[in-house]
């Protein structure tokens, strides 16, 4: 099973940081929606993230959508994912930094819900949600690609008491086609180094 890390610098990004221990890192399942601020999103071109390129369909900057394999071992016959949304990881990040700077030790932890969804599933959501329909095309599996790969968020819900407040799947696709509306607009509120100063 391979899994993306996100590690966080917290000398240079987080100066208030004052502990002997300065890594945080965390095990990513699938970041997915943007933020409800409307200042952070992916914007990645040609990006494979399935909220991400699905919500280009449904804008109609995509011509389809390609899934790759419908025969898994899985109610649908397709991968399932525990998708966080980025709010809900960037508050993550915050508890674990307030333990951390009490705490002196690195920590190394989990962010998901805890469940995921299929492939279809979210294919169905964003469809719902924009009101628009798109093209699917199924083709052959990835390889490599594991039928289901769901967090277990248990440590960081104790460790740094990190309740997640947007585990809804309407709401974070909602959040990635609004952000893809902005990006086609040019009028996203983006984010900037400065904003780290209060923290």
């Amino acid at each position: 099973m391979e899994f993306r890390f996100l590690t966080i610098d917290m000398k240079v990004m987080f100066p208030r940081v004052n502990c002997f221990s300065t890594r945080l890192r965390s095990r990513l399942e699938s970041l997915a929606g943007a933020s409800l601020q409307g200042r952070l999103g992916q914007s990645t071109v040609n990006a494979t993230h399935l909220i991400k390129a699905a919500s280009e369909a449904a804008c109609g900057l995509r011509s389809g959508l390609s899934v790759f394999g419908d025969d898994y071992d899985t109610p649908d016959g397709t991968c399932i994912r525990d998708y966080i949304h980025v709010d809900d990881l960037a508050d993550a990040h915050l508890k674990a930094l307030d333990y951390m700077e009490v705490q002196d030790q690195d920590i190394t932890l989990n962010c998901g819900y805890g469940h995921g969804y299929s492939v279809k599933e979210v294919i169905d959501c964003v469809k719902s949600v924009s009101g628009r329909d798109f093209p699917v095309n199924i083709e052959a599996r990835r390889p490599g690609d594991p039928p289901r790969l769901i967090a277990n968020s248990d440590k960081i819900q104790n460790l740094v008491k990190w309740v997640p407040k947007y585990n809804n799947l309407e709401m974070i696709c909602q959040s990635a086609i609004d952000w893809e509306a902005r990006l086609l607009e040019g009028t996203p509120e983006r984010f900037s180094l400065s904003d780290l100063e209060s923290l």
